[in-house]
């Protein structure tokens, strides 16, 4: 397999539940591609242990505790992330969650506001505060973790679905209206990843591996890094005219 390189040497990358799954190995790769990066995540020991392990490595990376859900703390992270680099270059808004399956008629009110509150309102605060900073410098490239979710819909999952729906409407949006500033907003789709949430999904019965694998066109769930090398291409010149787009990397489930 060919390796695609990156240099993004004096930029910085601020990636939101960075400290695991699909953000850990986006940290990574932004850190291994010469960029500072920002490890955001409400779980502040591993964010740390992560930006540890980095510096520890000869990287330039910085752990901020932050729960996307609090507007004040995204803006505070925002803020910590300029003032250590002294810019936002790339953001990739990756923190959410997933609920177990329920019928729509059964579904809580307290349910649907947690969803809302990190997939839908953390990537909206994450956006307006990492767009004030790159409207500022005329420049920046955001990436919104949607979901084949966005794209579909799903069994059991209404609510999920309707906040990664809202995360690509929100992405187009934002591209229309950034463009003019020199900034591009687009979003990932994956589908079934191999990360923690998702072991802890087969683990409680939700999901079967082996069945999601056979019903992909490539026959296998998707590794963290391929999610990774899908936000570095978005955010890097090879992308340079791609915005407002809402990339799949599904292994082909919503082509079919």
């Amino acid at each position: 397999m060919t390796e695609v390189t990156y240099n993004f040497t004096g930029k910085t990358a601020f990636v939101t539940g960075g400290s695991a799954g699909m953000g850990e190995a986006t940290v990574r790769a932004f850190a291994e591609s010469g960029a500072n990066v920002a490890i955001v995540d409400r779980d502040a020991d591993a964010a740390k242990a992560l930006a540890d392990e980095l510096t520890g490595k000869g990287f330039r990376a910085i752990a901020i505790p932050c729960d996307v859900t609090n507007e004040d703390q995204v803006a505070d992270a925002v803020r910590t992330t300029v003032e250590a680099f002294g810019s936002l270059d790339m953001a990739f808004n990756n923190a959410g969650i997933m609920l177990p399956p329920v019928d729509s008629a059964d579904e809580t009110e307290e349910a649907f506001d947690a969803l809302v509150a990190v997939n839908l309102k953390g990537v909206w605060a994450s956006m307006k505060h990492e767009l004030k900073q790159m409207r500022e410098q005329g420049s920046g490239a955001i990436v919104n973790c949607s979901s084949l979710g966005g794209l579909v819909g799903g069994d059991g999952r209404s609510t999920y679905h309707a906040t990664k729906h809202g995360v690509i409407g929100a992405t187009k949006s934002v591209a229309l209206q950034y463009g003019k500033h020199g900034i591009r907003c687009n979003a990932v789709c994956p589908g079934t990843i191999e990360t923690p949430m998702v072991a802890r999904m087969a683990d409680g019965g939700e999901l079967d591996r082996d069945q999601a694998a056979a019903g992909v066109p490539l026959g296998r769930l998707g590794r963290p890094d391929e999610i990774a090398a899908a936000v570095l291409w978005l955010c890097s010149d090879a992308a340079s005219y791609v915005t407002g787009a809402a990339l799949p990397v599904d292994a082909g489930h919503t082509a079919q």
